[in-house]
């Protein structure tokens, strides 16, 4: 039987797990879920393991510091490889990603494509409750990286994302450089160069209503030069 699995990267997110894990686990589609906590100090850890005394499909790693969200789910890619789940799923704990769009992702992968995006971007602008300068950022970097990195996909920044196991089989998951945006744009562009192929969902991202944002000056410096370093190395076949 085909397994699935959810991987929610926290931090400081006690408003907002216990609310996103019961929204996956009442899915009629069954989805494992990975929490990856990095050692969150508002307990969001306990708040799981409390959870796990009835919910045999939820699963935590808590990881000793804070060390990013690329860092986060590739210790969540390894820990899926070292089992056997053939459907690999990004999602946000802070429900800006709705969990009843994951079975549309899953259908996605199983018809063919390696990688489905949960797209704010491929149909217009479809976010709620953003500050329009925070639609803009995000919407500017989206065509910024496709416009240097020639993905053919509207929304390189997306954080919502399936995976067939094969991908992560075959990218280099200790070679991921990039924490933040830039993570997201990395993941998609070496799959992309790895000739797995691509699709784009279509989702409404709503702002997170509970809990603070992770987004910092450094994650999107991060992104801005990162995107244009990935191109070169990809030139110079130094991926």
């Amino acid at each position: 039987m085909e397994k699935n699995l959810v991987i929610i990267p926290t931090y400081n997110e006690k408003e907002n797990i216990e609310n996103v894990i019961k929204r996956v686990v009442d899915l009629k589609t069954p989805f494992d879920i990975l929490v990856v906590d990095d050692s969150s100090p508002d307990g969001t850890s306990q708040i799981v393991k409390e959870l796990q005394k009835s919910l045999p499909q939820l699963h935590l790693e808590v990881r000793k510091e804070k060390d990013g969200l690329g860092k986060a789910y590739t210790h969540g890619f390894k820990w899926a490889l070292q089992r056997n789940y053939q459907f690999i799923f990004e999602m946000d704990a802070d429900l800006s990603h709705n969990p009843d769009d994951l079975p549309k992702l899953l259908d996605a992968l199983k018809n063919g494509n390696d990688v489905a995006i949960g797209s704010r971007y491929s149909h217009g602008v479809n976010v709620v409750n953003w500050p329009m300068s925070r639609v803009l950022l995000s919407f500017i970097a989206s065509k910024y990286a496709r416009f240097v990195t020639r993905l053919p996909i509207n929304d390189a920044t997306a954080g919502f994302v399936g995976y067939r196991r094969i991908v992560l089989e075959t990218l280099n998951l200790d070679n991921i450089k990039f924490k933040g945006y830039g993570f997201q744009i990395e993941m998609k562009f070496k799959a992309w160069k790895k000739n797995f192929k691509l699709i784009e969902v279509p989702i409404i991202f709503t702002n997170r209503v509970a809990g603070e944002s992770k987004i910092s000056a450094n994650i999107m410096g991060e992104a801005v030069f990162g995107i244009l370093m990935l191109r070169i190395r990809s030139i110079l076949g130094r991926l």
